[in-house]
């Protein structure tokens, strides 16, 4: 069971590995290179220390080594006492180097991480924003942001440092354990295998808790963001409801868990350290303790007394950092799944082109056969649907609630893919590979408006780079959307922030700056779902005529519920139970049928 659960970590840590750019992966060649470094320095840490003991207790020994003496004559040393000194210095140079070397490696790994860490949340939000619209509308956007903004940082924290950690750490390790091993090979050996079999088994025994706690922070963490998005999308009728507790419990419900389970990980993380901590200093004490029983040797044992000290000093920590850092990245696994979840979706083809060349629309769009239900068990919402829409017509589209129409559009819009029949422009079937090139002809004004938190000019020119906004052409689309007259009476005027999702501003404003963002758009069809809903019959009137007035050869489609607002239609179609009940025109259906 465990190699099996560890295999899966193995694998999840591999196919992030396919996912850290090029340039990253050259950077961890240097970053080994480091490593490396740091690792002699230890061995030359640990190596000074017999030399200095010995010059400490007794330097007649240590001058007289065959291998030691002629370097000592030739820096000019004749006397065993002279070496003390700089036995001492060679001791704290040495030490110090390390503990620089290390340091430096700790600065250069965490930048590292988190350099990945801010290349992963960039992708993983780009591959989000790729996936299709139908997975788009069945995932909380919670999950999204969770796994965007909390579970990258997590996994950069809990798993991408960890195992930079565990792989420095076992190099190093792997380096003071054979200078340790060549100098006493038994004090290498009981700090490996004693204290390294304590780790073990405490991993062992904890790792169904260590995955049950991943489970529960990653879940409670979308649960978390959603509670929030909750009760700050909702703060108006919190405030009115004055519901603001029971919003608070929803958060404590999910955030005491999550705390629960972070704290599992960091108990779980650091619980041996406290026992071979104690454990090694026992050791430490009996060992002193049966070799002071023979005075001849106690002079002998002080060196290997000294060793054992320091090498317990450099590797219990190195043991404790591999066993925490393997702990933490068992506790993140599920996080780390759900990460790769959205990098492994891939891109669609057309993200590598340059431009996109536009399909030829000149004659039709065709609508042949057409069925959709949003999931293979459910019921099917639009069915053996067939219409044809002439390029230059002004359709009004109407029917009850739930009878298909915005399920319709978004076909149109190739937001959604049919189960079954054909969507053709003109002769183009449109296809998951060709949607793009049809979808820029399209400008769409929903009845609920998203507005940036920025200006009213970046709003009406959304998602155009501020030096390239045409200002002319926002005037022109903000006076035919019949706003201009509003902005400019504000002290800002185009300058003007609307604030979270345009919350400084009227229903109708809203409405109004999200058709003269269809209009800025310049494209030949536009698509209005309920998008003048919030507006008063004059002004809704005058911006129709504005709209209906454009050049012949735009195709609008109008989604209303106010079927005044269809009156200069050229055909009128009603829906019902996902198909084509009646159609003809604005006369036929609506007033002769009143």
């Amino acid at each position: 069971m465990k190699n099996n659960k560890q295999e899966t970590i193995l694998n999840l840590l591999f196919n992030l590995w396919a996912y850290i750019q090029a340039r990253r992966k050259i950077q961890l060649i240097f970053l080994i290179f480091l490593m490396l470094g740091v690792s002699l320095a230890e061995i030359i840490s640990i190596g000074a220390v017999l030399p200095f003991l010995g010059a400490l207790t007794s330097p007649e020994t240590v001058f007289n080594q065959e291998t030691l003496n002629p370097i000592f004559l030739e820096m000019g040393f004749i006397n065993p006492n002279e070496l003390l000194f700089p036995m001492t210095i060679f001791f704290i140079s040495a030490v110090l180097l390390a503990g620089a070397m290390r340091l430096i490696l700790l600065w250069t790994q965490t930048h590292f991480a988190y350099a990945i860490g801010a290349d992963l949340s960039i992708s993983v939000y780009r591959y989000a924003l790729y996936l299709p619209y139908i997975e788009q509308v069945s995932t909380n956007s919670s999950e999204f942001i969770a796994s965007i903004s909390h579970k990258t940082h997590l996994v950069v924290t809990q798993v991408l440092m960890p195992a930079l950690l565990i792989f420095s750490a076992t190099i190093i390790l792997l380096a003071i354990f054979t200078t340790v091993l060549l100098i006493e090979p038994l004090a290498a050996l009981i700090i490996i295998f004693g204290f390294g079999g304590i780790y073990g088994f405490v991993l062992f025994v904890t790792k169904k808790k260590l995955f049950k706690d991943s489970e529960s922070i990653n879940i409670k963490s979308n649960l978390l963001i959603k509670s929030l998005q909750e009760g700050f999308g909702g703060i108006r009728d919190v405030l009115i409801d004055g519901t603001q507790e029971i919003y608070c419990k929803i958060f404590r419900n999910y955030d005491l868990p999550l705390r629960k389970a972070q704290a599992g990980l960091a108990i779980i993380g650091q619980t041996p350290r406290f026992i071979v901590e104690a454990l090694g200093i026992t050791i430490l004490a009996i060992l002193a303790f049966s070799l002071s029983s023979n005075l001849e040797n106690l002079t002998n044992a002080i060196p290997i007394l000294g060793v054992f000290a320091l090498a317990a000093q450099r590797l219990l920590p190195i043991l404790q950092q591999i066993y925490s850092s393997w702990s933490s990245i068992f506790g993140c696994s599920a996080l780390l799944r759900d990460i790769l979840y959205y990098l492994n979706q891939g891109l669609p083809d057309y993200v590598n082109l340059k431009k996109i060349k536009p399909i030829k629309f000149k004659t039709k769009i065709k609508l042949e056969e057409i069925n959709f239900s949003y999931s293979k068990k459910g019921p099917l919402i639009i069915k053996d649907f067939n219409y044809e829409i002439k390029k230059g017509s002004k359709i009004g589209v109407i029917g009850v609630t739930g009878s298909g129409k915005s399920t319709l559009i978004d076909i149109i819009m190739g937001l959604l893919s049919p189960v079954k029949g054909n969507f053709y422009i003109d002769d183009n079937k449109i296809t998951n590979k060709n949607y793009r090139a049809w979808q820029s002809h399209i400008a769409h004004v929903p009845q609920n408006i998203f507005l940036a938190d920025t200006t009213i000019l970046e709003n009406i020119a959304f998602g155009v780079p501020v030096d390239e906004i045409d200002y002319e052409l926002v005037y022109q689309c903000a006076k035919k959307a019949k706003i201009s007259d509003s902005i400019n009476s504000w002290r800002n005027k185009y300058e003007t922030v609307v604030g979270e999702r345009g919350i400084r501003l009227s229903g109708g404003q809203r409405q109004r700056i999200g058709i003269a963002r269809a209009l800025y758009k310049k494209t030949d069809v536009i698509i209005f779902d309920e998008a003048t809903s919030a507006l008063d019959n004059e002004t809704e009137s005058a911006v129709m005529d504005e709209i209906i007035s454009l050049d012949n050869d735009i195709t609008i489609l109008i989604i209303a519920h106010r079927l005044s607002t269809l009156k200069n239609c050229s055909q009128v179609i009603e829906i019902a139970d996902g198909k084509v009940k009646r159609q003809g025109s604005y006369k036929d259906i609506i007033i002769n049928n009143a």
